[in-house]
């Protein structure tokens, strides 16, 4: 009997150089289907993507999608199912963050942060494995994003640092209850990485501090991520992963 293919459903793809369209390009050169959710995009952008992830040679569709409306993880999925079908893997690449120190934090802000970076993140991810056990596979994946709260402070970041912070806890955590379902789960710290919120001033500020030598890109986010999808990366599981080549906080 010839394998499934796989398909991928990633988060937070709204612009060309981000790290979800890194990913998408990666795994859809790995013949892996595609399925990418995105929020106030250019009106151009997810028609066009589409159509360069398609010239890969593998399906691609997509949905508009507010994670912070409730119940958007049910749509997500039942749209994904009806388009190419249920996924196997699941990219959790989306993130809301705005600057918030001790003097302006407000419930409003700290809710914003909570239902994107942390209730469709969580939601997403047990209804995926709902979804999986039902499939009769053994290759589940489900990788998240964080950004390395754990590896110093993030002053002016109070609400984002505190909402992505707790995915690396639900990884280290969710991770031992589906095991048994052929699922693996995954966290990534990529460290800062050169997107559409650098300008020249970030980018000299940071480039010294890179052991490596150079600034992260999308690229170098993607292959970890692709590699943990992979069946070659079906042992890891539980981890968070900082990817950052040489970063120093000092």
């Amino acid at each position: 009997m010839a394998k499934s293919k796989s398909i991928a459903l990633v988060t937070g793809v709204s612009n060309d150089t981000g790290i979800g369209a890194a990913v998408c390009r990666k795994l859809a050169q790995q013949e892996t289907e595609i399925f990418f959710t995105h929020w106030q995009a250019t009106p151009d952008f997810p028609e066009r993507f589409r159509s360069e992830i398609m010239d890969l040679g593998v399906r691609c569709e997509f949905l508009e999608v507010d994670l912070a409306q409730r119940d958007a993880e049910t749509a997500i999925l039942a749209h994904i199912t009806s388009a190419i079908g249920f996924p196997n893997i699941l990219i959790n690449n989306a993130a809301h963050s705005i600057d918030s120190n001790y003097m302006n934090l407000t419930g409003t802000i700290l809710d914003d942060h909570y239902m994107v970076n942390m209730r469709a993140t969580f939601l997403l991810s047990t209804e995926f494995a709902k979804g999986f056990q039902q499939m009769g596979r053994n290759d589940g994946r489900i990788i998240n994003l964080t950004s390395g709260q754990e590896q110093g402070p993030m002053p002016g970041n109070l609400a984002y640092a505190a909402t992505k912070g707790a995915i690396s806890a639900f990884t280290s955590s969710l991770y031992a209850e589906i095991a048994e379902l052929g699922i693996t789960v995954n966290a990534v710290n990529p460290g800062p990485t050169d997107t559409n919120w650098m300008d020249d001033d970030i980018r000299e500020y940071l480039r010294p501090k890179f052991g490596m030598g150079r600034i992260g890109k999308p690229e170098d986010a993607a292959n970890l991520i692709a590699f943990l999808a992979s069946e070659e990366g079906g042992w890891i599981t539980g981890q968070v992963i900082h990817s950052e080549g040489g970063f120093l906080r000092s």
